[in-house]
């Protein structure tokens, strides 16, 4: 980021969320960097900032596709980058069908299901075999010297996939570097968003048009061989039903603009606390294995050559081919000798699969009686996930659960000070749970890696030993796993094979803990047979699919490389260059920038001497620079492959995206994301505003769940929307951390923040009568809380459509319990539950709601103000439930 000519920071706000990454826009600032900020609220990011800008929760997708269309129009993108680089030029088959033409959903829609069969997306077939399009197909432009050849139409995929998206058959395609067919992404994606126009994105985002015509500005002018721009997000783009499809907006404009694969460009999600991508690495997610491979489905992946068969085609480019030897050396790390070739590595040991098995799924499970027992760990569901009072009933339901924190926090608490005890819905004695409460070893307590925003892997020491009886996750989970096995230790029965099959002889530290380096020497990977047996592995090339190489995750392959654990590099940037590879250790291969064969032009040389970073040596014969290069590192950029053969063989010398199936950057996704090839503009779940692009009013392929105790308010011109008339978004503050566990119990924090508040405009205060520092109620279609106002010229009202928009801040750190030093009502207790279909993530950032002066009532008074607001809105279960709303006449607004 410090190497960016100009930072967009959207969906974030870093300053205060991200204050150690913060430290590199500042340095990229102080280089001359035009810093721009879009948020509904102005923070500490937008006082750093030269620019802020103001926009309405949820609609990003009008603002980023309206800058799509403003560089395509005036012939703004890096056309030599796109051409090369991306799949602008691939035309798509003659099945598919556009929202612009369907009034908001694309072609394969069922409206039953409310899903997508994605085979019309797909690239067009061949039907001669030879170089150019039959038929009426006019292909023209330079060939780029790519062999071309019949492509299959793309069969329409399940959910499940892997770390480069779906599988294409294979990489052969049809393409017109003139980018003038119509049927090209390039034309595909002109015609997508030839609406998005900037008065759109007044009428819909609330920024005005000399606003907009400054922020494409900077954004064009920072970009191209010379200059690079570099977008940031963290929550305020994910948390949405369309969360997925806005970066994905994002990276279509970068893409555009060549800024992918080059210094100071790329997307970067921002992640930190907790080890986050960590987490998603080596994942405590339902739906992945270690390494983003994708968890089998029952069904549909009964055999591992199934399994592998749907993960990637041997005829498609990359890596990814290579998905074998990932797979069978976790299998190995994690059932060593028992995981063979002969039982296929024990793969029938894994779990399948029978549909989403998330957070939210899980608590609807367990209101249903169908789960008893649960784990918290690092979460606080009470507080911290959406829609609070579905979570503390749902615990309600539990045998019992196993709470690891640092503190009483109130997951541990629900039974006895839930909100639910003080209204009367729930009563101490008639709840049969059983609450087990394990204290935590908290970061300094204990050894091991955190895996930050730029994938890099740095080593944390531990400072002090945890005090009494706490542990670590590591030491607590070995522990239970030794005691587990202990007790099946004579068990003949088939099903508690895998337990006693695993690996689990970790060796312990000086402490007489459980080694954290042992692990991540077997995250890392060892020769288990051959010349080289017991080794380490160096890389991930080094894995086999034939059982002789072992390892945890293979992207984490080489950071103990030589036997020396990378990850604790520590050498001070002044020694260094600005690549800094002796810091940490970044994966895969300590590669700083992916997809940096990008930042030369397909002739290997870099796109400007300003941004140079990495090129082909033509007396070496290889690739060099500032980083390891993400290439081949011997092939040639004239390199053609036989358009036969698949895998890294078949990456071409100027195919920088050797994890994509067709080696290029897709402008156009043909499998992959369930709800769309291209982003449209869906308003969210709840919204005042009725869409002003299409009939369809949202996501028509969100996951929604339509229940008694998950109701929404009316939506855009819906009867009853009045009832709910201001928007509401959730934020993080500095000074407390999360769902408060770390904050709210230490005197310093809740001193700085001892109350829960909203944020409010001056105009606001006066339309509804609220004063600075009083107590304010809040009320949505689930539940009402209460806070302190803040009334401040932070939130802008915004004029949509000729009418004002509100927009409220609630913080969401407080929970009501008796044990912190401070509690609160709880800003997730507004909040329903509705997914986006891609990663099941919920809507946090947007909703509707009331708000009116003075505190809100307690007891049964309290259910009777929300059921009283449901009744005069006409809140039902079917209230904003439908997948598909009527089409406008003619197919369009």
């Amino acid at each position: 980021m410090a190497n960016a000519d100009c930072i967009i920071i959207q969906g974030s706000n870093m300053a205060e969320c991200h204050p150690v990454g913060f430290q590199w826009v500042s340095e990229a600032k102080a280089r001359g960097a035009r810093i721009i900020h879009i948020d509904p609220r102005f923070t500490r990011t937008s006082a750093i900032a030269d620019t802020h800008v103001a926009i309405r929760a949820g609609s990003d997708v009008v603002l980023l596709g309206a800058l799509i269309k403003h560089v395509i129009d005036n012939d703004l993108f890096f056309r030599d980058y796109v051409v090369a680089y991306t799949n602008a030029a691939t035309l798509v088959s003659e099945d598919f069908v556009d929202t612009e033409d369907l009034d908001g959903v694309f072609s394969g829609y069922d409206e039953q299901s409310g899903t997508y069969d994605m085979s019309s997306w797909a690239y067009a077939e061949r039907e001669d075999g030879e170089g150019g399009a039959s038929g009426d197909d006019e292909v023209g432009g330079p060939s780029g010297g790519h062999e071309h050849g019949a492509h299959k139409s793309a069969r329409a995929g399940g959910d499940q996939h892997g770390a480069a998206g779906p599988a294409l058959e294979h990489a052969r395609v049809i393409r017109d570097e003139s980018l003038q067919h119509p049927r090209s992404v390039f034309q595909v994606l002109k015609r997508h968003y030839a609406r998005y126009t900037p008065e759109m994105v007044e009428e819909v985002c609330g920024i005005p048009q000399w606003q907009f015509r400054e922020i494409a500005d900077a954004l064009t002018s920072n970009s191209g061989r010379e200059r690079t721009t570099c977008f940031a997000y963290a929550l305020g783009w994910t948390q949405h039903s369309l969360g997925a499809q806005f970066i994905r907006t994002a990276a279509i404009l970068q893409l555009l603009m060549g800024n992918v694969g080059r210094p100071g460009s790329g997307i970067m999600a921002l992640r930190g606390h907790a080890s986050i991508q960590g987490s998603t690495d080596i994942p405590t997610l339902f739906n992945l294995l270690p390494g983003y491979l994708p968890m089998p489905v029952a069904g549909t992946h009964d055999t591992l050559e199934q399994y592998l068969e749907t993960i990637s085609s041997p005829l498609q480019k990359g890596f990814w081919t290579e998905a074998p030897a990932y797979t069978a050396s976790l299998m190995k790390a994690w059932f060593g000798d028992a995981a063979t070739p002969n039982n296929d590595f024990c793969f029938d040991y894994l779990p399948r699969l029978t549909g989403a098995h998330g957070t939210y799924q899980t608590v609807m499970s367990m209101l249903e009686d169908e789960v008893e027992g649960y784990f918290v760990l690092g979460q606080n569901p009470a507080v911290g996930s959406a829609h609070g009072k579905m979570q503390r009933l749902a615990m309600t339901h539990l045998k019992w659960v196993v709470v690891r924190d640092f503190q009483l926090i109130e997951s541990a608490t629900f039974w006895k000070d839930s909100p639910e005890i003080a209204s009367g819905e729930l009563k101490t004695e008639d709840i049969d749970t059983e609450v087990f409460f394990f204290p935590a070893a908290n970061h300094v307590e204990k050894s091991g890696t955190f895996t930050q925003t730029q994938r890099m892997l740095q080593w944390r020491h531990q400072a002090v030993q945890p005090p009494n009886d706490a542990q670590s996750e590591l030491e607590f989970f070995h522990e239970l796993g030794v005691r587990i096995r202990e007790r099946l230790a004579d068990s003949t029965d088939e099903r508690d094979r895998p337990l006693l099959d695993l690996t689990w002889d970790y060796p312990k530290d000086e402490h007489g803990e459980t080694d954290a380096e042992a692990v991540l020497r077997e995250i890392n990977g060892y020769h288990v047979s051959g010349e080289r047996a017991g080794q380490l592995l160096d890389k991930f090339a080094d894995m086999k699919a034939d059982g002789s190489t072992s390892g945890g995750c293979w992207i984490y392959t080489g950071v103990y490389a030589g036997g020396v654990n990378r990850s604790a590099n520590r050498v001070p940037g002044q020694e260094q260059d600005e690549t800094a590879a002796e810091w940490g250790w970044a994966w895969p291969m300590n590669r700083r920038i992916l997809y940096n064969r990008a930042s030369a032009d397909p002739q290997g040389r870099p796109w400007s001497d300003r941004k140079k970073y990495v090129w082909w040596d033509e007396e070496a014969k290889k690739w060099t620079g500032k980083d390891v290069p993400d290439f081949p590192v011997d092939r040639d950029p004239s390199f053609r492959p036989d358009p036969d053969v698949g895998g890294p063989a078949a990456i071409a010398g100027d195919d920088p995206f050797i994890m994509q199936a067709d080696g290029k950057g897709w402008l156009f996704a043909p499998k992959g994301m369930v709800d769309g090839p291209l982003p449209s503009h869906y308003e969210a779940q709840e919204s005042p505003v009725a869409n002003p692009v299409y009939g369809q009013q949202r996501n028509p392929a969100r996951l929604v769940y339509p229940r008694k105790d998950n109701l929404w308010s009316p939506s855009g011109d819906e009867p009853g929307s009045d009832v709910y008339p201001f928007v509401f978004t959730t934020y993080r503050l500095t000074e407390h951390h999360t769902a408060g566990g770390m904050s709210r119990w230490l005197p310093y924090l809740s001193e700085l923040q001892p109350e829960m508040f909203c944020e409010v405009s001056p105009e606001l205060a006066e339309q509804q009568g609220l004063v600075n520092g009083e107590w304010a109620t809040l009320i949505s279609a689930r539940s009402a809380i209460e806070a302190r106002v803040l009334v401040t010229e932070r939130m802008t009202p915004l004029t949509i459509k000729g009418r004002t928009i509100h927009q409220i801040g609630l913080p969401y750190h407080w929970g009501v319990g008796r044990d912190a030093v401070v509690e609160g009502d709880g800003a997730n207790d507004l909040l329903g539950v509705v997914l986006d279909p891609n990663v099941q993530i919920q809507e946090s950032k947007v909703g509707s709601c009331d708000i009116r002066p003075g505190r809100r009532p307690r007891g049964e008074e309290l259910l009777r103000l929300v059921a009283e607001y449901q009744s005069r809105s006409g809140t039902t279960v079917e209230t904003g439930n439908t997948h598909r709303d009527e089409p406008h006449d003619e197919g369009r607004p």
